[in-house]
């Protein structure tokens, strides 16, 4: 679990972040969603150490992270996967070599113990036989399962994923969500998604948190979700036509029962 306690963010006169508070649960796949600007990546980068909030802490399963020095830091991101929105792979390694690159950095391992590691995780993705490949010869959809395959290498309890969906076709994106959703759940990892992707949402989410103007100022599931209740998040997760067909589904099912 990793929570959030009244953290605030400003640059010079600029107020970005304001009293944010927020739990990321355990085994949960949950979403930050919210406009260009709106903070949440502010958020992200306050959560995992790389912005100092001005006030407010951060904890992970109850660890003071903001607290901690560098060397204790250290330790608690060597338990975080990150999976970036551009993938962020090592165009000059091949993919095994992508995934092997964090044990290599971080763990004690063997070198025979780090390719076992690096291939058992490559089959997790599907890509056991992709090993020798190069990114550039790797689909966009590939790319994002390397990532993905090098973001658990190291088994954590953490992972952060920003717009894992950027840039894929919506059934490819389908496939990711589904990746995501369900390592999360098979390593018990606490997993938080940013992503402007409301698809994504739907597909994958089991909390959401929309941040506006520097405030979280709702949270709930899908469900709750598709039943609105404030003006700010419908205007936002209903500007598609896709989503106001969904919801307008989902509300005639709810008459009918």
């Amino acid at each position: 679990m990793i929570q959030l306690h009244n953290i605030h963010k400003s640059f010079g006169d600029h107020n970005v972040l304001q009293d944010v508070s927020a739990v990321f649960e355990r085994g949960k796949v949950n979403f930050v969603i919210g406009r260009s600007g709106s903070g949440k990546s502010v958020m992200t980068k306050c959560t995992v150490g790389l912005i100092e909030p001005d006030q407010g802490f951060v904890s992970y399963d109850g660890r003071d992270f903001t607290a901690m020095k560098k060397r204790e830091r250290g330790m608690i991101r060597q338990e975080i996967g990150m999976l970036f929105q551009g993938s962020a792979l090592f165009d000059s390694m091949s993919v095994k070599d992508n995934v092997q690159f964090p044990l290599q950095m971080f763990s004690k391992l063997s070198k025979a113990e780090i390719e076992k590691r690096a291939s058992a995780c490559l089959e997790r993705v599907e890509l056991e036989d992709a090993g020798s490949r190069f990114p550039s010869e790797c689909s966009g959809g590939m790319q994002k399962r390397v990532g993905i395959a090098r973001a658990i290498a190291m088994n954590p309890k953490y992972l952060f994923c920003d717009e894992p969906n950027s840039g894929l076709d919506p059934q490819t994106a389908i496939v990711i969500d589904n990746l995501i959703k369900d390592i999360t759940v098979e390593y018990q990892m606490t997993t938080v998604v940013v992503s402007h992707d409301m698809n994504s949402v739907m597909e994958a989410s089991d909390t959401i948190h929309f941040v506006h103007n520097g405030r979280i100022c709702w949270k709930g599931d899908r469900q709750q979700l598709l039943r609105g209740g404030n003006q700010e998040l419908e205007d936002f997760v209903f500007a598609s036509d896709l989503m106001r067909q969904v919801r307008m589904h989902g509300n005639h099912k709810g008459d009918e029962s």
